[in-house]
């Protein structure tokens, strides 16, 4: 059978809108991740998952370690469900978390927090004056990995922290050091550029092949700053951890002796955004199916729903994509609709009123916050379901 057969034959009976979750797909997935990353751990993006049984078959394969959360408060109700080494990535202003944080004895061992500036460090004193007790706080620093060029004219890259050069990061650490309540004990750097732009854009050679140049020229230059920078920091205090990378640049982050772990997510359910790679290929996991209701042509359906569109620059590039069966695309006028999404091609022709399409979605974690569940398949069977956050009833952002 092939896949669509296969989906079909195991969620028959089902009725769409439902996702699901190719286990092996998963597994294979996981397995080709942790041979790019050559030994070193990888740490688990939980943005990309957003499911707590998930997260814990993911944990229990070879060569992963340890969780990336994106808010406080999703680090503290995992660490209250067991999980354990936290990495909240991204800076906090949520008071009541803090407050949460500081007075739990377990969570501060097991949550790292992030900063990128005194002004963070500030608000944090601000907030935890009168906690007592206060345990002292795990801190982490966000370190700019975007490429800059011709006198700052040209960049590429997530805009994150502002700390970009040795000396910066030296005078972050010491100011960490004098405070009391905190320890440095990590450094992050997201290289956005690398691992989120695919490299093998379809349809135009002369944008991959600067992309290309942009990546490796970024890659040079990052390896540089990023040893410069730990080599400061260490100068200051001990670090547990130098976490870098993405699904899109495992191998080559991890080629840099600063670098203790990578972090990655995308990579399970390989989404349609980690088609353009040259350096791996994943297999489609998490896929979500809806129904054909109407039938508005001989080479048109309708399918109910679809307008799941994905963060980040608008633009074609973060609608679903419909995959199965192949052949279908969008309505130049419609695109993926709020209620109803027209489908348009000679693969329409065969569908029938109840029928169901399979989309994927353009990223990875975003899926699950349309959807309560994820129905695990193994061949042509459902063998079991995962509860997304939104199906805990834990929606974070």
């Amino acid at each position: 059978m092939n896949d669509r057969q296969r989906y079909d034959r195991a969620t028959a009976a089902l009725d769409p809108p439902f996702a699901i979750l190719d286990l092996a797909a998963m597994r294979a997935n996981a397995a080709e991740m942790a041979r790019r990353a050559g030994g070193k751990p990888i740490r688990v993006a939980t943005k990309s998952i957003r499911s707590r049984p998930v997260l814990r078959q993911i944990l229990d394969m070879d060569g992963f370690r340890g969780l990336m959360a994106f808010t406080l408060p999703e680090a503290l109700w995992l660490v209250a469900e067991g999980f354990t080494d936290v990495l909240v990535a991204y800076p906090t202003a949520d008071r009541r978390a803090l407050t949460a944080l500081a007075g739990d004895a377990r969570a501060a061992r097991e949550i790292t927090l992030t900063v990128d500036s005194a002004e963070h460090l500030d608000y944090l004193d601000d907030v935890l004056e009168d906690v007592r007790p206060r345990h002292e706080l795990r801190i982490s620093m966000d370190i700019d990995a975007g490429y800059v060029a011709l006198g700052g004219r040209f960049r590429a890259g997530a805009l994150r922290s502002t700390i970009r050069e040795p000396e910066q990061a030296a005078d972050l650490a010491a100011d960490i050091a004098k405070r009391s309540g905190y320890r440095l004990v990590g450094l992050m750097a997201y290289e956005a550029q690398i691992a989120g732009v695919g490299d093998d854009p379809p349809g135009n050679a002369m944008y991959a092949r600067a992309i290309r140049f942009m990546q490796g020229r970024s890659a040079r230059d990052l390896i540089l700053r990023r040893g410069r920078i730990v080599n400061a920091v260490r100068q200051i205090c001990d670090l547990e951890f130098v976490n870098g990378g993405g699904t899109g640049s495992i191998e080559r982050t991890v080629r840099e002796k600063a670098v203790t772990e990578v972090a990655a997510g995308s990579g399970f359910f390989h989404p349609r955004l980690f088609d353009f790679y040259r350096g791996f290929t994943g297999r489609p996991a998490a896929l979500f199916a809806l129904p054909v209701v109407r039938r508005p042509s001989p080479d048109t359906v309708t399918v109910l729903g679809g307008g799941y569109l994905a963060s980040g620059p608008a633009g074609r590039s973060r609608l679903p994509q419909p995959y199965l069966p192949a052949g279908l695309r969008y309505s130049a006028d419609e695109g993926a609709g709020e209620v109803q999404t027209p489908l348009i091609g000679q693969a329409a022709q065969d569908l029938r009123v109840g029928d169901r399409t399979w989309f994927r979605h353009a990223k990875a974690g975003e899926l699950c916050e349309r959807f309560a569940t994820l129905h695990l398949v193994e061949g042509d069977a459902i063998v079991g379901t995962a509860p997304t956050y939104r199906g805990e009833g834990r929606t974070f952002l």
